[in-house]
């Protein structure tokens, strides 16, 4: 078969980005300044970068961090109307503690300000879809597992 003959194959954008805990459990979520909600720390995947090496990138540009990933917690199958299709993947931060909270630099002006947050308010900050997602990544760090997701829910 050639290229030509090869049927159509999906190209989904691919998003990485990590959860922060504190001593509390509570996870971090970061403020846009171009979205009208918070999101977790991370971001876009580019050509030739693996999602692990993009959202240690993206966290060391938002953030001024340089963080040492745990594992993938959940990859999501999340296409979005205006968006197209999308694979976004989360990994284990771990918990942050009171030296690097205070690295913590909005060097590249994307963000403009953090906090932590319980697993009960999460919607009160952003779409359920990520409420979702944030909640099936905690679960599966619980249970020291990885979760694959379908618009955030466990499949």
């Amino acid at each position: 078969m050639t290229a030509d003959e090869m049927p159509p194959a999906a190209t989904p954008r691919v998003a990485a980005g990590v959860l922060f805990f504190d001593a509390e459990g509570r996870v971090m979520l970061v403020r846009p300044s171009y979205k009208d909600h918070w999101e977790i720390p991370g971001g876009y995947v580019e050509p030739g970068e693996s999602p692990r090496a993009a959202c240690v990138r993206e966290i060391r540009e938002e953030l001024g961090l340089t963080p040492a990933l745990g594992p993938m917690l959940v990859v999501d199958w999340a296409p979005a109307e205006r968006e197209g299709d999308k694979l976004l993947f989360i990994f284990d931060g771990g918990s942050l503690g009171p030296d690097s909270e205070r690295e913590i630099r909005f060097a590249d002006g994307e963000l403009t300000e953090w906090r932590y947050v319980g697993e009960e308010s999460l919607e009160e900050h952003g779409p359920t879809r990520l409420a979702r997602r944030i909640r099936t990544a905690i679960a599966a760090r619980r249970g020291g597992t990885s979760a694959y997701a379908e618009h955030g829910s466990a499949i």
